[in-house]
């Protein structure tokens, strides 16, 4: 007769399968180049950080090996609940540089919330989540997103639940709580990525009453790749002696090969059918500057032959959520979309992108181009750049301090492919 699993002999099976799933995740790594930005570390293993055997299980089952650097320096700071503002290169790990202490430090036994992770957008709302449940997987915790543009009843009535992590957009959180379904009173950590965005004019007041509505003693971590003067304000004002983690002095564009090509307007199409026919893309992302331009484009691509999605902020939410799904799972090979689309998303598989329209300042570049070479590997960008766009390229250049050069007759593969 089976005898039943004492706590000693489920602790073991634990750390056994935990074992099992780092091996797998050690025997997943392939020989793809990877820049110094997420291989520069100081040797920490996960299991450094004295994490529970459960949040582990779940950090080696989605494969990840070691910590970034970004995850080393402000994971161990985290845990400790102290405030961190960390600086640090798009696609470089810092989503679960948050999450995991997060997960770690969330109560199961409590039926409240505990944490509060604030994004900007709704794509990135669901991504994060995504992020959270499967690191969290075997922790028995509660996260739910939310966000504008979906019913506000389903929240409600998920709310009457136990939830203990919530993800979302500030305005429909700050929503939820002031018809007193949300209660914050218990939440004591308040995570906020890409928070130069989320301190800007448009979301810094209902950063501000939201932070009203958190116990004194809450924790506040800011990630981002760019901190504005607005960011040096909030911080000054709101956190108690953060850790400050700065890991962009150098890498600001490491690992992305970056062209332009000088064109007139009207040649553009052609130029992006002579791209697609010669590089090796897994999978691009092209950036408009208008809503407009965006479906005619991917009208016109389409007209081509290729494969292609697009995505702006004015498509139904429903929408928007499917090509958001569809594009990361794989089943289109191009998308077109406006700066909606700069913010955090995470798509491993894309090693292109092109600026079918040039942005106007060097802190959209940054985030465009960080959709390539996502967690230090290798990508490529290719601007296509009119008369008008010739003061924008140097000013860009020189803000960076990078160097985009002439597009070649024939780009290396190794350049931006594993």
């Amino acid at each position: 007769m089976a005898q039943p699993a004492t706590a000693n002999s489920t602790n073991a099976s634990i750390a056994g399968a935990t074992e099992d799933l780092k091996q797998l995740a050690l025997a997943k790594r392939d020989n793809r180049i990877q820049t110094e930005d997420v291989l520069n570390t100081k040797g920490s293993e996960f299991e450094d950080f004295f994490l529970k055997r459960e949040l582990l299980r779940g950090i080696y089952e989605k494969g990840f090996e070691k910590p970034s650097p970004i995850q080393e320096e402000s994971i161990p700071i985290a845990l400790q609940g102290r405030d961190i503002l960390a600086r640090a290169k798009n696609g470089t790990g810092k989503t679960a540089a948050f999450c995991i202490p997060t997960l770690e430090r969330v109560d199961s036994s409590k039926p409240e919330i505990q944490a509060l992770l604030l994004v900007p957008t709704r794509e990135l709302a669901l991504q994060t989540s995504q992020v959270c449940r499967e690191l969290g997987k075997f922790l028995n915790l509660e996260v739910m997103v939310t966000f504008g543009g979906m019913p506000l009843k389903d929240d409600i009535m998920r709310l009457y639940n136990t939830v203990h992590i919530i993800v979302a957009t500030p305005g429909r959180i700050l929503d939820l709580a002031n018809k007193g379904v949300a209660k914050l009173q218990a939440c004591k950590i308040l995570g906020m990525d890409e928070a130069d965005k989320l301190l800007s004019q448009e979301f810094q007041p209902v950063i501000e009453q939201l932070i009203g509505l958190l116990p004194a003693d809450r924790q506040i971590m800011l990630f981002s790749a760019t901190f504005p003067v607005t960011v040096k304000q909030f911080k000054d004002k709101f956190l108690r002696k953060p850790y400050i983690v700065n890991l962009m002095s150098e890498l600001t564009l490491k690992g992305i090969s970056q062209f332009y090509a000088f064109v007139e307007e009207r040649q553009k199409v052609h130029c992006l059918n002579t791209l697609f026919s010669k590089l090796q893309i897994n999978q691009s992302i092209i950036f408009c500057n208008s809503v407009n331009r965006v479906e005619l484009l991917a009208k016109k691509i389409t007209e081509l032959g290729y494969s292609c999605f697009y995505i702006h902020a004015k498509m139904l939410q429903n929408h928007r959520n499917r090509v958001f799904h569809d594009f990361r799972s794989g089943r289109c090979r191009n998308l077109v979309c406006s700066d909606l689309f700069t913010r955090g998303i995470d798509v491993q598989a894309v090693n292109v992108v092109i600026n079918f329209d040039f942005p106007k300042n060097s802190e959209t570049y940054l985030h465009r181009v960080g959709r390539s070479g996502r967690f230090g590997h290798l990508g490529l960008a290719i601007n296509l750049i009119t008369y008008d766009d010739r003061m924008n390229l140097f000013r860009i250049e020189q803000e960076l301090s990078t160097e985009i050069k002439p597009i070649p007759s024939v780009i290396e593969k190794a350049l931006y492919c594993s």
